[in-house]
């Protein structure tokens, strides 16, 4: 049986949707969580403007916090940050810095969940992309300068400036497709949707359908590549592109 241990922001908002991905990989693949406290000043999430929702999350991602925070009830075979701005906003190097504290922490391969984008991207050979990201514009500009980092080019981007990620959970299949079909681009080899809390676990293989090009949302990609991390890819119908090579 394999173990994936998943830091997360904030309870009760897309560990199910996770958990839907995990049953359809492989009954037998559990997945344990644990949570990364926000920082006392912090408050509610929705009330802080842009300034201070970029703040929260970039202390929020400090490798300090994460490593506190890895403590699961049985030591997972690997380890990811399933948090998209809480790993980019940090660059290239600081999402690299998390990853390479956690391994050290927990003595397992570590990832996290904008690593994990570009091993997707990387995977399927996509070079440029754009972007439907439900963040403020200038929080978006930062993933597309993580991904520019990496050589990736962002050829369009939407920005839905949610006011927090329990606010998205609420997201339903309607507004996500509409928020994807907003941010796709003719030249775009993929559209990614960065954010965990979203439930797209059931629109995979529809919204791929609907725009023709491979379609990587957080939770597809982190599950992904924990379980690439451990040299088992997973390969399954049904799920989108990323699953079926």
């Amino acid at each position: 049986m394999t173990r994936i241990g998943l830091l997360y922001p904030t309870r009760d908002c897309g560990e199910d949707d996770f958990l839907a991905l995990a049953r359809k990989l492989d009954p037998d693949l559990t997945v344990d969580f644990a949570y990364v406290p926000w920082g006392e000043k912090i408050g509610r999430v929705d009330d802080l403007d842009p300034a201070g929702k970029h703040e929260a999350v970039r202390e929020l991602g400090a490798p300090d916090r994460l490593s506190a925070a890895a403590r699961f009830s049985t030591p997972p075979d690997v380890v990811s940050w399933a948090c998209s701005s809480c790993s980019f906003t940090r660059g290239l190097e600081g999402a690299l810095e998390q990853a390479r504290v956690l391994e050290e922490r927990l003595s397992v391969p570590a990832r996290s969940t904008s690593l994990a984008y570009l091993s997707a991207l990387a995977h399927l050979g996509a070079g440029r992309v754009a972007l439907a990201s439900v963040y403020h514009r200038d929080t978006t500009a930062d993933f597309a300068d993580f991904l520019a980092k990496a050589g990736v080019d962002t050829v369009h981007s939407v920005s839905a400036d949610a006011p927090s990620d329990r606010a998205l959970a609420t997201w339903d299949r309607r507004r996500i497709a509409e928020l994807a079909a907003a941010a796709d681009h003719a030249e775009a080899e993929a559209l990614l949707i960065p954010e965990t809390a979203l439930h797209t676990t059931p629109l995979l293989e529809d919204l791929e359908t609907g725009l023709g090009k491979p379609v990587l949302t957080a939770t597809a990609v982190t599950l992904w590549d924990a379980l690439r991390a451990l040299g088992t890819p997973p390969i399954r119908q049904g799920l989108g592109k990323l699953f079926t090579r």
